[in-house]
This record gives structure tokens, sequence and C-alpha cells, in this order.
């Protein structure tokens, strides 16, 4: 006696009889039956066929592009300041009486 007693598997197969219908049942086995057959056909056909190693194509030589000057800066940078922290006190947070 336990949990899954056969008792309790066949109340479970006739409540999900009631709620689905042997239609809706028959129709999702052989949907379920196909997708395993078409898993197992994809698996065996990986196996039989090696995974042909692809090379990228080779790519073109890069050209260094040169300029005449070097380009000065826009704006002088300006020295950074350190970072600001908010001042405050942390209050707890009371939580709500239960009632039991």
């Amino acid at each position: 006696m336990g949990i899954f007693d056969w008792k309790h598997w066949i109340v479970l197969l006739v409540v999900v009889v009631l709620v689905f219908g042997t239609k809706k049942l028959k129709n999702l086995g052989s949907d379920l039956g196909e997708s395993i057959k078409g898993f197992r056909k994809a698996m065996s056909d990986e196996e039989t066929k090696p995974a042909e190693p692809t090379t990228p194509p080779p790519a073109p030589p890069v050209q260094p592009v040169q300029t005449a000057q070097p380009v000065p800066p826009a704006q002088p940078q300006a020295p950074l300041t350190p970072g600001h922290t908010l001042e405050g006190q942390a209050t707890p947070v009371q939580e709500p009486q239960r009632k039991d």
C-alpha cells in the first residue's frame, strides 16, 4: 500500500479518459510514436553520416590606413570627479501581524 498502488493508477486512468476522451488520447499516442520514430531516424542518420569539418574562407588581407597628421582632440579632457554618496538613515521594515 502506498501512493502508487495499482488502485490509484486505475482511478487516475479513468479520470484521464473522462477528461480527454479516447479519441484525443489515441491521437496523442500516435503523435508521440511518430515523433519518437522521427527522433530515432535523425539520430541514426547523424551517426552514419560523419560531420563534415567546415573551414571558413580565407579573409582578404587588410591594408593599414595612413593619415597625414594626427587629429588633436576637440576638447581638452576634464579631470574625473569622485562619485557622490547620498547620506541617509535606513529604517527597518515592520512585517504585518499574522492572524492565526
